[in-house]
């Protein structure tokens, strides 16, 4: 069960076209497991549930119904975090082969990320967080073919020429702190 102790995002559903295309796309390039799939009773389209947790039921849900000639995703993008750098690289080469389209690498200071178009046009992004926060938007070019040591000494090094910059467990601090849902630690939850 996921703990949550205001509302928090934590799941979003897309229409595709050729849902089997797309549910191959997903689970094969983001290692996601279908926990359901069928037609609904009151929204009757088919579904296929996916999640990367055991802890959320679904965390991605395809949904048949979006029109062929949609040329257009009104999706901004779906996010997908990674565990590390190399996970980055490995996702961005799956994606491709799988037929992705558009790949671009670009350092956000607080993560490093690659966009994509998957196969029906929607914009993808893979992730990875960094210990750094710098304000937002912020998107240098990311090259992924440069060891992960340099990577992260040369995002250090952009964050730290930035003037919003901040060790990411001084945000995390200063978020909780003007959080109206913050509240203060039970000391009986081992947690």
């Amino acid at each position: 069960m996921l703990k949550v102790q205001r509302p928090t995002p934590s799941h979003f559903g897309i229409f595709v076209t050729d849902l089997e295309k797309m549910v191959a796309f997903y689970t094969e390039t983001f290692d996601l497991t279908i926990t359901d799939r069928g037609v609904g009773r009151t929204f009757k389209n088919q579904l296929v549930f996916t999640s990367a947790s055991p802890d959320q039921h679904h965390q991605l849900v395809l949904a048949s119904g979006r029109p062929p000639e949609a040329t257009f995703s009104t999706v901004m993008q779906i996010s997908f975090a990674v565990p590390s750098i190399q996970h980055l690289r490995d996702v961005a080469h799956r994606a491709q082969a799988r037929g992705a389209t558009e790949l671009k690498g670009l350092n956000h200071g607080n993560a490093l990320s690659v966009y994509m178009r998957d196969p029906e046009g929607n914009t993808v992004e893979i992730y990875v967080d960094t210990p750094f926060y710098v304000a937002q938007p912020h998107g240098d070019p990311l090259d992924l073919s440069q060891d992960d040591e340099t990577i992260m000494r040369e995002t250090e090094a952009i964050c730290r020429r930035d003037p919003t910059f901040m060790p990411l467990a001084e945000w995390q601090a200063r978020f909780l702190a003007r959080s109206e849902f913050a509240t203060p630690a039970d000391p009986s939850d081992p947690h």
